[in-house]
């Protein structure tokens, strides 16, 4: 019976042994913040945009973008979109869409237009005096029409499309636009009046 007894004690040395010892696993994997993860085509985007940026300094404020961008560590396309976004949110809350559509359509030939005014070529003053009539002859059809913009979907989307279809340098729709639509109708009525001026006599 006392040896019965021994044998029913468990031997704390077989537990021991028995037990198997793992090594702690190691992480190898970096941090996620160690990981730059970037794309060919994000990559040529970017530089697009900055060569863009670069294309316009004043317009684009392309020094402080580039402050920024040694402050913050983030490209200056990066941070061009996000002030263009806040801008873009502010001026939908404050005025709506067609606030936003007259903005687009004002803002980079007005600043062209001030560029041109300095510049000895000739051909950029006709360009623009083009397009600020086309513009002109626009706004006044659309006060006039005014209750035809609730029936065209997306109107100020379509709008701000064709007003950059009308400055953009790749298709100066503007030039097009005056030469089939405006000058055809306007010129006779121009012409005529002319004519109508009362001639001074000859002494």
């Amino acid at each position: 019976s006392i040896k019965a007894a021994i044998k029913s004690i468990p031997n704390p040395n077989s537990s021991i042994l028995n037990t198997s010892f793992e090594a702690p696993s190691v992480n190898t994997t970096p941090p996620i913040n160690n990981i730059t993860m970037t794309h060919p085509k994000l990559d040529q985007a970017v530089q697009k945009v900055d060569e863009f940026l670069a294309a316009y300094p004043t317009l684009c404020q392309y020094d402080r973008l580039r402050d920024l961008e040694k402050k913050t560590g983030q490209p200056k396309a990066y941070l061009f979109f996000a002030i263009v976004s806040l801008l873009t949110t502010i001026v939908m809350s404050v005025g709506g869409s067609k606030l936003f559509s007259d903005i687009f359509a004002f803002v980079y030939p007005a600043y062209m237009s001030f560029k041109a005014i300095d510049s000895s070529d000739a051909t950029d003053d006709t360009q623009w005096l083009t397009y600020w009539v086309v513009f002109a002859s626009f706004s006044i059809t659309e006060s006039v029409m005014t209750f035809i913009v609730s029936w065209i979907p997306f109107y100020y989307i379509i709008k701000s499309a064709f007003f950059m279809w009308l400055y953009h340098p790749k298709f100066m729709g503007a030039g097009l636009v005056y030469k089939q639509i405006i000058k055809p109708f306007v010129m006779p009525h121009l012409q005529s009046f002319e004519h109508s001026k009362p001639q001074k006599k000859e002494e």
